[in-house]
């Protein structure tokens, strides 16, 4: 009997340390696939996760747009009792409900990039996107010096990130620069085929126009293709928003005359520590803001820009 009972109190030993020895398995789901930035974001979440002893599962819908099939790759970790799990918002409201589930279940949540309408997440990382919206506007303002008119290509209705980086494009022109002025806006909707003939629109519509902002990566790829088109590059002034191989070979060329600039390998990482530290009974701080850049052509020989971009040398 006593030696039944010392077996079992070393089996319960034995795997209460292989729990605690167990590593974590943290679900990472970006609005997309698709996308470079998306790409950067996911190296940065594996490299904190293999600094950090976790190991990283991620998933995402192949488009942004496919809000369905982002909540349903959601409640699947929750089902399975990932331990916890990092979300990219596609929208705003969508994803409220599935955040609720996956506190019910104790699953902690990061929410990074794009914000969601709930408070049922650990810590919210992202670019301060607003700030880094009127940084855009100031750039045009400096470009235009304070007078003309100015096309929006827009990214997606509820998409956080973006709306914020608008709306703070938006203000600081009627507060600080009345002589810019926003004469027409249209959506991508994170498609670049759907963006070309968005910017092709606005051009056709102001043949006068002195100035394009594009607030994600797919809507400025759609803008730089309209500008090429018509032979507008560099007289049609362009402030873009994030940075591809395509976007820096035309910023290079001065299709697109500056661009600003987020650290997705960072937010990524921050993304996955947050996390970590939380399952290792820390308590990270509700919210972390990362700060973004506006480069131009003749930044991109500067080491700390070649190394934030990835660039060759």
């Amino acid at each position: 009997m006593i030696r039944a009972v010392a077996l079992s109190t070393l089996v319960l030993l034995l795997a209460a340390g292989c729990d605690r020895e167990r590593r974590r398995v943290i679900g990472v789901v970006p609005k997309s696939t698709s996308n470079i930035f998306w790409v950067t974001v996911e190296a940065g979440a594996r490299r904190a996760g293999s600094d950090l002893g976790a190991d990283i599962e991620w998933n995402g819908a192949q488009s942004e747009s496919d809000i369905t099939r982002q909540i349903q790759i959601i409640d699947s970790m929750i089902v399975r009792r990932l331990d916890a799990i990092a979300v990219a918002a596609s929208e705003r409201k969508a994803l409220a409900q599935v955040l609720d589930r996956a506190a019910a279940a104790r699953i902690p949540i990061t929410v990074f990039d794009s914000g969601v309408d709930s408070q049922n997440y650990l810590t919210f990382v992202s670019t301060n996107n607003y700030e880094a919206g009127r940084m855009a506007a100031e750039r045009m303002a400096s470009l235009l010096g304070g007078k003309g008119k100015i096309g929006v290509l827009l990214h997606a209705p509820g998409s956080f990130s973006t709306m914020d980086r608008e709306r703070g494009f938006a203000d600081a022109l009627r507060e600080k620069h009345p002589g810019l002025r926003i004469v027409a806006s249209q959506y991508g909707l994170a498609d670049r085929a759907k963006a070309v003939a968005s910017a092709e629109n606005i051009l056709t519509a102001h043949p006068d126009l002195d100035g394009f902002f594009a607030s994600s990566e797919p809507s400025a790829s759609g803008v730089s293709l309209a500008l090429a088109a018509r032979g507008l590059g560099g007289k049609v002034k362009f402030v873009a928003f994030d940075s591809s191989d395509t976007m820096i070979a035309d910023l290079r060329r001065g299709l697109i005359s500056a661009t600003v600039v987020q650290d997705p390998f960072r937010i990524g990482y921050e993304a996955v520590r947050t996390l970590s530290e939380k399952l290792r009974g820390g308590t990270p701080p509700k919210r972390i803001d990362l700060d973004a850049r506006v480069i131009s052509k003749d930044d991109l020989t500067r080491p700390d820009i070649i190394k934030l971009l990835a660039l060759k040398p």
